[in-house]
């Protein structure tokens, strides 16, 4: 969602400089979710719902994430409430992350995952608690948080185009996502929904799309992203104006509420 986060350094890996990590801002926004399009192998006639996003932390202690994404989904096969709830944790380092998502289908719990990841220079290791304790060695990655720091410390460079990889908990918590950046230009004014952007409303912001590929599953430049979110950034982390692609179907979110919460100082 708000939904990347990092920043790299130099060969030994992934450390977060105090000024660029500090530039997080801890915020709590929602999303009104709609259907943009659909395909007709999708089976969807219709989808509506909310995102309620909400970034909290420091360098210092680290960051915690908490995001609920509810939906009602309306198909050829039947209507259906879909509840998705995720909580992580990352250090300041960027070197630990903890993560938990249930799954809820019509308010009844479909799937639980939990686990945790350790990375270093050459991996990241992960340890499944939930659905079944399991381990797996997986090739060196960025967790979310730190993924979005480099993303901004790449654009405030001027970077527009860059690939990294990413290990974010998702699916089945056992595998490592590539993922290629589009940076736009740096733009003022309110575009889109911006006037719900309360304090941010005339703050500059860029164009980001993010594409996200299974390593695995990689074909050479052939291969197409199993899903692709663009939104308008702000230097804070701070996302509107979101695009979810998954394909089959596209959704898009629209910021309805943003509070921006107390900074964390390291004292």
């Amino acid at each position: 969602m708000t939904a990347a986060i990092v920043f790299a350094t130099a060969a030994a890996g992934l450390v977060p400089s105090g000024a660029a990590a500090q530039a997080l801002a801890p915020h709590r926004a929602v999303y009104d979710v709609g259907l943009r399009d659909a395909s007709d192998r999708s089976g969807i006639t219709g989808m509506n719902g909310r995102i309620v996003y909400e970034f909290r932390g420091s360098v210092c202690d680290g960051y915690t994430t908490n995001f609920r994404f509810v939906t009602r989904i309306r198909a050829s096969s039947g209507d259906r409430l879909s509840d998705q709830q995720t909580s992580t944790y990352e250090d300041g380092a960027g070197e630990n992350f903890r993560f938990v998502t249930k799954s809820f289908i019509d308010e009844k719990l479909d799937r639980e995952l939990a686990g945790s990841a350790v990375r270093t220079e050459d991996s990241v290791t992960v340890s499944l608690k939930k659905p079944e304790t399991a381990e797996f060695v997986l090739s060196p990655a960025m967790f979310p948080t730190a993924h979005m720091i480099d993303l901004i410390e790449r654009a405030r460079s001027g970077e527009t185009f860059y690939e990294s990889k990413i290990f974010d908990g998702s699916e089945d918590g056992d595998r490592v996502m590539t993922t290629t950046v589009i940076l736009g230009p740096e733009k003022t004014g309110t575009e889109g929904d911006g006037e719900n952007a309360g304090p941010l409303k005339d703050d500059p912001f860029r164009n980001v799309s993010v594409s996200y590929f299974d390593e695995e599953s990689e074909a050479g430049g052939e291969a197409l992203p199993e899903y692709q979110i663009s939104f308008k950034l702000y230097e804070n982390g701070v996302t509107r104006d979101l695009v979810m692609d998954y394909g089959d179907f596209a959704l898009k979110g629209a910021l309805t509420q943003i509070e921006m919460l107390p900074q964390e100082s390291c004292d």
